[in-house]
């Protein structure tokens, strides 16, 4: 049996944290600590070395941002990130995705929904709304913002993986990719993990990201 994700939550709200604390108790998953601001975060992870961490992004002194890219920089083991927003169009949620959080999740989200939010990105997938990651792609992705991080050289993709990544980045779910090329969603899954290899990506919300930034599909083109 799988083991219980063991999850840090961050939020400047004491009443979010004990909320998100009870919910995901009341499921099995254990909470190893809390935190009030991104410096307490940063020292938490180091300390409790979580699956996942909740992350606010608005609070005082060290942002969820800034919190977030240093929790990942340089980790080989480093937990997987969701970002807490209270606006599903959030400057500063396009920002964490770059840095390499693995999806966002409103604060209003359902008890059910929480949960199940932190054992999916738990077991490596990515958490996001490919439609709403694909509205904040297009509004603040820009030439001049490029992420390092994320200029990678397409190259190394064949032509297949290539329409993959152009379709998934366009909001296309596994299901939608194998009607959409013919394929069973195995082969499509197969395609995705190769995808990422060759990128060094860490999941579909950077896969998401990179297809714009490298400018193989551009905010506003047609499907």
């Amino acid at each position: 049996m799988t083991e219980a994700p063991r999850v840090v939550i961050v939020d400047d709200q004491a009443l979010v944290r004990t909320g998100f604390r009870m919910i995901l108790a009341a499921d099995g998953i254990e909470v190893v600590a809390e935190a009030s601001d991104g410096e307490e975060a940063v020292a938490a992870v180091r300390r409790t070395r979580p699956d996942v961490v909740l992350m606010d992004v608005r609070m005082p002194g060290t942002d969820g941002l800034e919190a977030t890219r240093r929790i990942l920089t340089g980790e080989s083991q480093a937990p997987r990130i969701i970002i807490l927003t209270t606006y599903d169009l959030d400057q500063y949620v396009y920002a964490a995705l770059t840095a390499g959080a693995s999806g966002f999740l409103l604060k209003d989200v359902t008890p059910e929904h929480l949960a199940a939010a932190v054992r999916l990105v738990r077991s490596g997938d990515a958490l996001l709304a490919p439609a709403i990651t694909r509205r904040l792609v297009e509004r603040f992705a820009t030439a001049g913002t490029r992420s390092a991080a994320l200029h990678r050289d397409l190259s190394s993709l064949t032509p297949r993986e290539l329409e993959v990544l152009e379709a998934l980045a366009r909001g296309h779910s596994n299901a939608e990719l194998a009607r959409r090329f013919h394929l069973s969603e195995a082969t499509v899954k197969t395609h995705v993990a190769r995808i990422l290899s060759k990128l060094q990506l860490r999941d579909r919300a950077q896969a998401v990201i990179a297809a714009y930034e490298t400018g193989l599909i551009t905010p506003g083109t047609p499907d």
